[in-house]
């Protein structure tokens, strides 16, 4: 191995030190429009988020609909599901940030970023700003689709728009997770088995499928404290109205803790991974 080889590393740590503000902004721009290419020249990366809440919201209105609200108040349920949905949502395109962190490392295009004088927070910021124009894309189907089998606002505009940027802000936290295990795990079937461990608990139980008052005792209370029926709450309330100062003040409060606990493990094993 030449010197050049082995010094490239070390002085692009050096140089990450000194990168301002405008310079990681610029790095963040480049990286993320060199992400999108990538979508670009692979369209089928796109069929979660185009496919899932089609999916999603036809299974859950018309197969437990019935069962859930009661035959003939599945017209009730969709104003319930939907917002419970946008949480979701976010976790699910999530999930497939980690496999694609650990899909670029296998083919060798991380190292190419390590040996550049470039933050290396801004390369998974890049990867997360990406990911949210998909969870974009997913929400805006969703809600599509919620409006045309009778989805109604029963609040604003602005309301509606407000409970879209909650669940942006929660979904972009969840990533780091999901990063994280992307550069921890050895496979890329190893992320996501461990994320599916994570996932599963967390949507069903909580709030977004069905009112929570007719679980079992310690389901119940699970679901108090579980950040996905915080955001499908805070969601439900602003669309349809209702009390949403706690349940918006919970699910930033989550986002924020998730955010400052696993993004600089991220960033650490971002660096120091081999």
């Amino acid at each position: 191995m030449s010197a050049a080889t082995i010094e490239a590393p070390a002085a692009a740590h050096a140089d990450e030190g000194r990168i301002g503000l405008r310079a990681n902004l610029r790095h963040i721009g480049a990286l993320a429009r060199r992400n999108l290419l990538q979508i670009k020249q692979d369209p089928e990366s796109m069929f979660d988020a185009v496919l899932m809440p089609i999916i999603f919201i036809l299974l859950f209105t018309y197969v437990f609909g019935g069962n859930i609200a009661g035959k003939g108040h599945e017209q009730e349920y969709v104003d319930y599901l939907v917002p419970g949905l946008m949480a979701m949502m976010g976790m699910n395109i999530a999930m497939a940030v980690g496999t694609g962190i650990h899909d670029d490392f296998k083919k060798g295009v991380m190292d190419r970023f390590r040996t550049m004088p470039i933050a290396r927070s801004s390369v998974l910021l890049a990867k997360i700003v990406v990911e949210v124009g998909r969870m974009l894309v997913a929400t805006s189907i969703l809600l599509g689709m919620g409006f045309a089998i009778g989805l109604t606002v029963h609040t604003s505009v602005f309301h509606l728009l407000a409970a879209v940027a909650l669940a942006m802000v929660f979904g972009a936290s969840l990533m780091w997770i999901f990063i994280l295990l992307g550069l921890t795990m050895k496979t890329a079937q190893a992320v996501q088995g461990v994320a599916m461990l994570v996932l599963m608990p967390l949507q069903f139980g909580s709030s977004i499928f069905a009112p929570t008052q007719k679980m079992p005792g310690w389901l119940e209370s699970f679901t108090e404290y579980n950040p996905l029926s915080n955001l499908a709450d805070a969601s439900r309330n602003l669309i349809n109205g209702g009390p949403v100062a706690h349940s918006v003040w919970m699910t930033l409060a989550w986002a924020a803790a998730i955010t400052l606990v696993t993004a600089p493990l991220a960033v650490s094993k971002f660096r120091r991974k081999t």
